[in-house]
């Protein structure tokens, strides 16, 4: 059947809302067997599927996505293909150590590489541009937080693609006054997240993988030496599984375990109407770059390939329960807004055409993780914290290793079964989580109080 984003999916996001007309495989019935069952069709699951059939072209891997490809987090993304890795570099550093801040760096790096060179290789359409971004400062405490980061980059020894910009030098890319002086990271890039992730699926089933959407998962047992994944229409038999959902995990039956590993936070985005020639001039941006500031909490600029500015982040909501409709939050949209045009009082008249949300996978050292539950036949991957893009292309590669039983320069990577601090219960994550929350608000209001906001 063909589906009609502008029916069932549209609000989900802009990017698939642009999509227009999708037509989804079939949903998964009866009872079969297969040597490796991927729950999730997102970027990892995706990449997961290819990279293992590639390496293995006579083995049956199955791909369950609960909705469309594209419905979540790989279709919903502000789509950069970026070298942060956790939630920044100082915590990084605090909770893990110097050399394993360096080793991140460098499997980040491997993953913007990896991404790049597939969009490349297979022609993929996704709209890839490698023009780099910045990090900006609006404030002198801000200031200085991103000249200590740029310093603990240049100590480590990994600042190859990274430049220092005054403020003068920044105004020659970016046409406002509100920005002090920041880094500029050249190898990064940007994508159409929903493009990239119907890519992948295209890729995969070149390559023989099955894929079947509106096939939630209802139960996962375990039956002596295979594991049994239950659908509503049926049921495969499998000799490994993949836990790819991310911030959707907390849902899966059967997978208690993974429970406590990670919870969803929802975060947001607008993307404006198509500017003119005229109103692009008036703000410069001639090369196409991102940017994020250096907020707490932090929020992320990019253009579209039509003209458009996309930008997200700032506020944010936590679940506090089980409930995973947070997509909506006309006020976290028009802080949005609001910040938008306070970066640009040249675009002050310019309407926010669409506006979208969803969750991100956050776990309590926020640190990604890729990991065994209970044994080595069901892998899972957890904490990309809002940075996913290029971190999930290449987490791909390394489970796909991992299903293999190869042990590889990927599969030492600290990340791979470290011992993530578990989170606490529910009731204990949600006040910890509000907390935290109430902290980081109180961060930047410190950091900006002298800034005028009209």
């Amino acid at each position: 059947m063909t589906v009609n984003n502008q029916s069932l999916f549209e609000e989900k996001s802009f990017w698939l809302r642009s999509y227009g007309d999708y037509t989804p495989n079939p949903s998964f019935a009866g009872e079969t067997q297969a040597d490796v069952v991927i729950i999730g069709g997102g970027f990892t699951g995706l990449n997961t599927a290819w990279q293992f059939k590639q390496d293995n072209p006579n083995a049956r891997v199955i791909v369950l996505e609960s909705a469309v490809i594209g419905f979540g987090a790989s279709g919903r993304n502000g789509g950069f293909n970026m070298k942060l890795f956790g939630i920044d570099p100082e915590m990084t550093v605090l909770r893990w150590g110097k050399q394993r801040m360096v080793d991140a760096h460098h499997y980040m790096q491997k993953a913007v590489s990896h991404l790049k060179t597939m969009v490349e290789e297979h022609e993929l359409q996704s709209d890839y541009q490698h023009t780099g971004m910045f990090r900006i400062s609006y404030s002198k405490q801000q200031l200085k937080r991103v000249e200590e980061t740029y310093q603990l980059f240049q100590k480590l020894g990994i600042d190859d693609d990274m430049r220092w910009y005054t403020q003068d030098a920044l105004q020659q890319e970016f046409n406002s006054e509100r920005f002090l002086g920041g880094m500029y990271e050249s190898e990064t890039g940007i994508l159409n997240p929903c493009k990239q992730v119907r890519e992948l699926k295209l890729l995969a089933l070149s390559a023989g993988v099955e894929i079947y959407e509106m096939s939630p998962v209802t139960g996962i047992d375990r039956n002596g030496s295979h594991i049994v994944t239950h659908t509503a229409e049926g049921k495969i038999s499998a000799d490994k599984i993949v836990l790819a959902t991310n911030a959707y995990s907390r849902h899966i039956n059967g997978a208690r375990k993974l429970k406590n590993k990670q919870i969803p936070l929802w975060t947001y985005q607008i993307v404006t109407e198509q500017l003119t020639q005229e109103q692009w001039k008036s703000i410069g941006w001639e090369q196409q770059q991102s940017f994020e500031d250096n907020r707490q909490l932090v929020h992320y600029f990019r253009p579209t390939v039509d003209g458009r500015i996309t930008m997200g982040g700032g506020d944010v909501l936590a679940p506090g329960n089980e409930c995973m409709d947070k997509d909506f939050s006309p006020k976290i949209w028009q802080q949005c807004e609001d910040h938008l045009k306070w970066i640009y009082p040249q675009l002050k008249n310019v309407r926010v055409d669409y506006r979208w949300g969803g969750p991100v996978s956050v776990n309590l050292d926020m640190t990604p993780e890729i990991g065994f539950l209970d044994d080595e036949r069901m892998i899972y991957a957890a904490g990309c914290i809002g940075h996913g893009v290029s971190l999930t292309h290449l987490n791909g590669r390394t489970i796909a290793d991992l299903l293999n039983g190869d042990k590889t320069e990927l599969t030492d990577f600290w990340i791979v079964n470290r011992k993530a601090i578990p989170l606490p219960g529910d009731t204990l994550s949600y006040l910890g989580g509000k907390t935290l929350h109430a902290g980081l608000k109180l961060w930047d209001w410190w950091d900006e109080r002298g800034l005028k906001k009209s």
